[in-house]
Formats: structure tokens, C-alpha cells, sequence
């Protein structure tokens, strides 16, 4: 059985509940239904000299994707790691060990989107190396060495999403060991920019 949110039920119970309190952060978001809350200078000051987020997410730097808007958060709740594309390198996976280590987060999300340009920049040029944006390129590419028949650009950007779960997994001792000791849990998601809401992928 599974929940509203088709959140698997097979998955550590801290990252369940972080996942459901999104989703529902989501849902608000979608419904036009904000809650405004922990955006306040108050709050700041609460968290002057500490954080405590309760998950890390990491997407594109891309301006319609603010993951505290799409998830109905404030201050202090999400870690957030923006990089164009959500192309992945040794920076972005420290990004995400400090996260996972040093703030103990039990879930990162891995968030792509609709109508992603890096993935349209990559599909146009491959298999060219490019002088610009080369090391974009190389995070992106390798989907497409899988997958080069890929014609749509939103099914491409899950594909590279399934890819950045295996770089992090291949790439990092900190994020590999937390996930087989049942202490982290990585979501892959996809943001619909037709209907706002944030979907699982599998």
C-alpha cells in the first residue's frame, strides 16, 4: 500500500516523513496555497548560528525551478545545491556530502524539469565536444552514449537524473554508505512546468 503521494513505503521512516512533508509542501503550492511560513526575519535570527534543514535538494539552476517556492518551504528548511543542468562534479558531491554527513539529512531529492536547455544545448551538439560549456557537456553526454535515440528533451532530463544518482553512489563513500545503512534516502524527482507538481520517478 502506498500513500498519496506514491512515496515508496520500503524506505527509511525519517526520509518517508521529510518526503511526505514536501510533497504536501507541494501540493500547497500547486493549489495556490502557500503557507508563508519560516520566511520571516524572526526566523533567520532563529537560525543565526546553525541550520537543521531537513532534507538537501539538488536541481538546475535553472530560474523557473526554486525549490523552496515548488515545495512551500522557508528559511532554514532545505539545503538546496543549484548547478546548471544538475550537471554533477566532485563540488556538487561535496556540496551534497556536507549535507548528508554534517547536517545528518535522511533525504536528498534530485530534482529535473521540463524544457531543461542544457539537456536541449547537449542533444543539439552530440556527440561534438564543444569549447563552451564543455564540462556541462561531459556530465551529459554519457546519457546520451546509453540513449542517443532520446528525441524528447523532458524524458532526456529523467534519464540524466537516474545518471546523477549513480554518479553520487559511484563517487562518494559518504553518500554510498548512508544509503546501505538505511540513513539516506534519494528521491528522484521530475518538476512539471504544465501542472507545478513534483513527480517520483522510477
Amino acid at each position: 500500500m502506498q500513500n498519496n503521494f506514491n512515496i515508496p513505503e520500503n524506505i527509511p521512516q525519517a526520509a518517508k516523513c521529510e518526503l511526505e512533508k514536501l510533497f504536501k509542501g507541494n501540493q500547497n503550492f500547486v493549489n495556490g496555497q502557500p503557507t508563508l511560513k519560516n520566511i520571516s526575519l524572526e526566523t533567520l535570527n532563529k537560525y543565526a548560528f546553525h541550520q537543521e534543514p531537513y532534507a538537501c535538494v539538488l536541481t538546475c539552476s535553472d530560474s523557473r525551478v526554486v525549490p523552496e517556492i515548488i515545495f512551500d518551504c522557508g528559511i532554514g528548511e532545505i539545503f538546496v545545491v543549484r548547478v546548471a543542468g544538475m550537471t554533477t562534479g566532485p563540488n556538487v558531491v561535496e556540496s551534497v556530502e556536507y549535507a548528508v554527513k554534517k547536517l545528518k539529512v535522511p533525504v536528498v531529492i534530485l530534482l529535473g524539469h521540463d524544457d531543461c536547455g542544457v539537456m536541449k544545448y547537449a542533444k543539439e551538439h552530440y556527440p561534438e565536444p564543444m569549447a563552451d560549456f564543455s564540462s556541462i557537456l561531459k556530465c551529459v553526454y554519457p546519457v546520451l552514449d546509453k540513449k542517443e535515440d532520446i528525441k524528447c528533451h523532458n524524458f532526456f532530463a529523467q534519464e540524466h537524473t537516474k545518471w546523477v544518482e549513480d554518479y553520487l553512489m559511484k563517487h562518494s563513500v559518504i553518500i554510498n554508505q548512508a544509503v546501505k545503512n538505511n540513513d539516506l534516502y534519494i528521491a528522484k524527482c521530475h518538476f512539471d512546468h504544465s501542472t507545478g507538481v513534483v513527480n517520483l520517478i522510477n
